[in-house]
Formats: structure tokens, C-alpha cells, sequence
């Protein structure tokens, strides 16, 4: 299985510069972890960014419904529930296909719920790489 990578698109103001990292570090498939797969910057709402990744031969997919973050008794409660484990098998699926990269807005893991999700694929064996372009 591949590795996984970690990003938050916090900080980049610019799509095409964004899409172009990605190309750089090889992502075959940008799996949008966001809850609501929206922003203030409209280059990174889900209908922009999908489009945007096709154009440059990146697959976009989203699983906001299993691993997206803001959740009712907070992430952790969440990382017990079924749809959480459905997320992370889709996931998983998703990573078996190709360089892979999870995605929110936060920059940093640390401050996001993807500390969560990357500490269930590291339990499981998968690398995880936390970028903080």
C-alpha cells in the first residue's frame, strides 16, 4: 500500500500554484476530508477544486460524510462510529489506486482532525507524511 499524505490548503491563495505542489509530490488522488467542502476562497470550493485537479489529471474524492471534522461530542467520540471506520476503508481502497493525499484547510495536523485519521492509518501500518507547505 502507498503512503499518505497530509495537507491543509490554509495559506495558499492560489489553486493552480496549489494543484502544481500536488503535482510535484507525485498525488495520483486529493481526498477531501472537510466536513463541508466549502470556503471563503471560492478556488477551493469542491466544485472549483474538482474541476481544477481533473484539468491536471488528479482525481478528486470526498469523504466528508466518514472523516470529515466538526463533529456533535467532538472527533474523538466520532472515531468510534461505523461511518468513521467506512471513511477510513474507503480510504484505505482509495490509497491502493495511487499516491494519495488528505486534505482540509488547517496547515497543521496538529490543529486539525486529521491527527485522527493519521493516527488510525499509522495503528494500521500505513506511512503517513504531514505537509506544512
Amino acid at each position: 500500500m502507498n503512503k499518505v499524505y497530509s495537507l491543509g490548503y490554509g495559506g495558499w491563495s492560489n489553486l493552480k500554484e496549489f494543484v502544481g505542489f500536488l503535482k510535484s509530490l507525485g498525488i495520483d488522488i486529493l481526498v477531501d476530508v472537510r466536513r463541508f467542502p466549502t470556503s471563503r476562497n471560492p478556488e477551493f470550493k469542491r466544485e472549483n477544486l474538482e474541476a481544477e485537479l481533473y484539468k491536471h489529471g488528479i482525481r478528486y474524492e470526498c469523504v466528508s460524510e466518514g472523516l470529515g471534522g466538526y463533529r456533535k461530542g467532538g472527533y474523538q467520540k466520532h472515531v468510534e462510529t461505523e461511518a468513521y471506520w467506512e471513511g477510513i476503508r474507503r480510504l484505505t481502497k482509495l490509497a491502493e489506486d495511487g499516491n494519495v493525499a488528505i486534505m482540509c484547510l488547517e496547515r497543521s495536523h496538529k490543529y486539525c482532525h486529521r491527527k485522527f485519521i493519521a493516527e488510525t492509518l499509522s495503528e494500521m501500518g500505513i506511512e503517513v507524511i504531514h505537509i506544512e507547505a
